[in-house]
């Protein structure tokens, strides 16, 4: 890790709290099995009050219970799982795409760029939440569906990007020079363009998990996300809607993570922009 780069980064306390957060989720993800005080399926008898409603925080329940007696808590965590699975597959998969379409129109140019990035224009020109609504529909639903359907309409900010800085980086004179030298179009791309757009692929990628957290959510929510019986902060929502009122957290709380987790996302992107652009400096 480069030195100023480290010390610019340590300097920044918002990232510093962003990547702590990003951290604890991520542990929390990794082992949910062994975190998750009961399991999150079971039903417990005593998990609703005699008139059948969640139980509210406390007691055995430290958050609670669902409107099927499940453990909230235990939901909540292995809701992690499946938020990060999806952002880190979803946005790295956005990442590759962008990075593929935007070095390639960008450095190749002519028709091959005219090509790509009307393709991106009319990709950029669908919402994204209604698009991903559609495909999610059309597709069987299921955790990886979900990444494909996400990394198929989060792409194009990425490639945008990426485009322009190709189109400037493919002027720079070491880059004719190593042409000049008969180096190929593989080479030049991977040695000389590469090295340079890494800092704005991990920006992205890092600003883009938030985006992604915040998709899957929605379409867990509307029913065309990850599917039950797997926990998603989303379908925790979705399910106790109708209990708003006599059971608010059964929203809160898989509100509060989702808020964390796309602020802490945002945070450590910001910071990680800031340590690697010298124009921020």
């Amino acid at each position: 890790m480069n030195p100023r780069f480290r010390q610019r980064f340590l300097r920044n306390r918002a990232g510093l709290f962003g990547l702590g957060v990003v951290l604890l989720i991520l542990g929390m993800a990794l082992l949910a099995p062994w975190l998750a005080p009961k399991d999150p399926s079971q039903q417990f008898f005593d998990g609703l009050t005699l008139e059948g409603k969640p139980l509210p925080p406390g007691g055995q329940f430290l958050l609670g219970t669902d409107t099927l007696g499940r453990d909230l808590l235990s939901r909540l965590i292995w809701g992690a799982r499946a938020s990060m699975l999806v952002g880190l597959v979803a946005n790295g998969a956005a990442v590759l795409i962008g990075m593929l379409v935007g070095a390639s129109a960008g450095y190749f140019g002519g028709w091959i760029g005219g090509l790509l990035m009307r393709f991106t224009d009319v990709m950029m020109a669908f919402p994204a939440l209604l698009l991903a609504i559609a495909l999610a529909a059309i597709l069987k639903p299921s955790l990886w569906i979900v990444a494909l359907v996400i990394a198929l309409v989060n792409w194009v900010q990425v490639a945008r990007v990426i485009y322009a800085q190709t189109l400037t980086l493919a002027q720079k004179e070491y880059v004719e020079a190593a042409r000049a030298l008969g180096a190929g179009n593989r080479r030049i791309l991977l040695r000389h363009l590469l090295p340079h757009l890494f800092p704005t692929l991990v920006v992205y990628g890092s600003l883009g998990l938030s985006t992604t957290v915040l998709l899957e959510a929605a379409l867990s929510f509307l029913g065309v996300g990850v599917q039950p019986p797997t926990p998603s902060w989303g379908g925790i929502i979705n399910e106790s809607q109708s209990y708003f009122t006599d059971a608010p957290w059964l929203v809160a709380f898989p509100g509060l993570a989702i808020l964390v987790t796309s602020l802490a996302f945002n945070l450590l992107g910001d910071a990680l922009r800031e340590a690697l652009d010298p124009t921020l400096r």
